[in-house]
């Protein structure tokens, strides 16, 4: 299985407040860890929400609202995936993450990644599709 760990942001992380080098160091070892235990498939910082936009969909319009967003709790600053045999692995890995927080005090997410298989009978693979490879 696979699991997004979603880092949820901070209003540090929303300023553009880079880790410290002995943060930044912290996390590559446990990265590291993660790739030498072969589950890690990516890992992902992003630039604060004042760098973004969303799109907001209402049937055929679509309305752009450019960052930054200001509802920091509901904000992801950084992810990972990993692959592991169940969301209980995955959440004694993330347990083991270094926390270099500001005040000490942040919150991660564990979502499984749906595979073809989740959806059963209600998905019907596209033959065209499956011809094109994204990499």
């Amino acid at each position: 299985m696979r699991f997004m760990v979603m880092v949820m942001a901070t209003k540090e992380s929303e300023a553009g407040d880079l880790p410290k080098p002995e943060e930044f160091a912290a996390m590559q070892t446990y990265n590291e860890e993660l790739a030498k235990a072969g589950i890690l498939l990516a890992a992902e910082g992003l630039a604060p929400t004042s760098q973004g936009a969303r799109v907001n969909f209402s049937g055929d319009k679509r309305t752009v609202i450019d960052g930054p967003f200001t509802e920091t709790k509901e904000l992801v600053a950084g992810f990972s995936i990993i692959q592991v045999e169940s969301l209980q692995a995955a959440i004694e890995w993330v347990k083991r993450t270094p926390n270099i927080f500001p005040n000490g005090e942040a919150q991660v997410e564990i979502r499984k990644v749906s595979e073809v298989e989740d959806f059963g009978d209600a998905f019907t693979p596209n033959p065209e599709i499956e011809k094109v490879k994204i990499k």
